[in-house]
């Protein structure tokens, strides 16, 4: 087993690595360059991966990935000397954990970590890769100061999968993380404009699935998978128009949600009464009311009592008025953010169409890992 660190250093830099996004239907690799004001993309590739060789956030068919892996960066002749990927939201266990403010040391806190992991997994622990960062110092309820670490654990296997995928592809990698950090390092600039009692909430609506997070102080504080993403909106929308199913969802990226205002209606690129409309608006509805459970369950937990603002991001966020839908909806400051322009980033129309940059989040948050 080779050993990672999901969080050491997480909003560190490498240098001369690649990002490389594994996800159901796409790969996408991302070099950045570093210049006197931002970044410059070096190399971005997108290529399609068929159905069946991941599912659910872990790799199904590790052979054909690997394959898909190799093929691509030698097409682009491309040879990284590192490499970061990110693991599904999904399949990670994040938590806030106090520990005693004498342990200081990193070994001495590596393990206190690896006794105490076992209270925070739902599975053995003998079967999990744990990580961790120290956050700071508080003071608990009675006023006794301890040290916060950001805890991190996956299952094993799910490790070795990526791990075997890269290897036999012929490439090391040598850092992977959660994917909810990826995007969280795009917005940094964003959630710097909010104060360490103001808490902000993304929704990473991907293509099976939407990544809650709740952050406060640039710290995700809880996480939660929902399983709709842009494949269960854009197969309600075909089933209404009578359209056959399809893997590729582009056809979301042309919509606009008509949306209430007042008394009257503005109407979408497909129509208020469009039946497709109608039946995305359902499962976006069913979302909707995803993410406010997500969002009370942290509440009721916290002395924190409303939310600043929501993010969506990835992409199944380029519906058009999809922020306004979810601002009525949920009754919260919603903003969809373009991670291209939120890095201040230039990317031409030819090379990534303005309604994909949403989805970019992940690839670019491991592409900025590797500057």
């Amino acid at each position: 087993m080779v050993n990672f660190n999901f969080l050491k250093n997480i909003f560190s830099k490498a240098k001369n690595g690649i990002g490389i996004e594994l996800s159901p239907d796409r790969i996408n690799v991302m070099q950045l360059q570093k210049q006197r004001q931002g970044y410059k993309i070096l190399h971005f590739i997108s290529e399609e991966v068929p159905e069946g060789v991941m599912q659910e956030g872990q790799i199904i068919d590790l052979p054909s990935m690997s394959e898909l892996i190799e093929a691509l960066l030698s097409e682009h002749k491309i040879k990284p000397k590192h490499i970061a990927t990110a693991i599904p939201s999904r399949e990670a266990i994040v938590r806030l954990i106090p520990v005693p403010v004498e342990l200081d040391d990193e070994s001495e806190l590596r393990d206190y970590v690896n006794q105490e992991a076992g209270l925070y997994l739902p599975f053995p622990r003998e079967e999990a890769d744990v990580d961790f960062q120290k956050l700071g110092s508080f003071l608990d309820e009675d006023g006794a100061e301890k040290n916060q670490l950001l805890f991190v654990a996956t299952r094993k296997e799910v490790t070795d999968s990526y791990i075997s995928v890269f290897q036999e592809a012929g490439l090391n990698l040598d850092v992977m993380e959660v994917s909810s950090f990826s995007v969280l390092r795009c917005l940094q600039d964003q959630l710097q404009q909010f104060t360490s009692s103001e808490v902000v909430v993304t929704a990473d609506l991907q293509f099976d699935s939407t990544e809650i997070s709740v952050i406060v102080d640039g710290v995700p504080q809880f996480s939660r998978t929902i399983g709709i993403g842009s494949f269960q909106i854009q197969s309600a929308l075909s089933e209404a128009m009578n359209l056959p199913p399809s893997r590729n969802t582009e056809l979301l990226q042309g919509m606009t949600l008509p949306v209430n205002t007042g008394d009257s209606m503005t109407m979408g690129t497909m129509g208020g009464n469009n039946p497709g409309t109608s039946a995305m608006m359902k499962v976006l509805g069913e979302l909707a009311d995803e993410v406010r459970r997500s969002i009370d369950f942290y509440l009721n937990q916290s002395e924190v009592m409303d939310v600043a603002q929501l993010f969506l991001v990835g992409p199944g966020s380029a519906v058009g008025q999809l922020d306004e839908f979810f601002m009525q909806r949920l009754s919260i400051p919603t903003s969809q953010v373009d991670p291209v322009a939120a890095l201040g980033l230039e990317m031409s129309e030819e090379e990534v169409p303005l309604v994909q940059r949403p989805g970019l989040g992940v690839v670019l948050g491991l592409g900025l890992r590797e500057v």
